[in-house]
């Protein structure tokens, strides 16, 4: 029987090496061919909460609200989002993405979904149900701590 030390200590290290695996996962596929990581990742908050402004998604992503700023600079100058300002506060602009922000969003998530297929082609649905629940479960984890709400 595996103890709660050893456990965590294996946790530990898979965390590391997923990390790393996402990252020749964006060197070596075209996956992020159109979208960087940060964009993709905007772009899909965006996509499940609607318009929403910087200090939402700076938030919702865990980013200092000048990162989140520059990002969707960015993202506006590549015609991924629009900025428009609020009509209750001229000083407050909400951020949407647009059609091509959608489109690629959208070729980068099957891209990535095609690839995990690939990968995990092997496991039974319930291995990957069981998987998606934990990771999400620890995501969860994560969020509760770091993330303002």
């Amino acid at each position: 029987m595996v103890d709660t030390a050893e456990a965590l200590d294996v946790l530990e290290l898979a965390t590391a090496v997923l990390v790393r695996n996402f990252e020749l996962l964006r060197r070596r596929s075209d996956v992020y061919k159109e979208l960087d990581k940060s964009e993709y990742l905007l772009l899909r908050t965006l996509d499940q909460t609607g318009p929403a402004d910087v200090s939402t998604l700076a938030n919702a992503l865990g980013l200092d609200p000048s990162t989140a700023g520059r990002q969707v600079t960015g993202m506006r100058g590549r015609g991924l989002v629009t900025k428009i300002h609020d009509s209750t506060d001229r000083r407050r602009c909400i951020i949407a993405p647009t059609e091509q922000g959608l489109a690629l969003m959208a070729l980068t998530r099957q891209r990535r979904l095609a690839v995990s297929a690939e990968l995990l082609g092997d496991w039974t649905p319930d291995e990957l149900r069981t998987f998606a629940e934990l990771l999400t479960r620890h995501n969860d984890a994560v969020a509760a701590r770091y993330l303002k709400a």
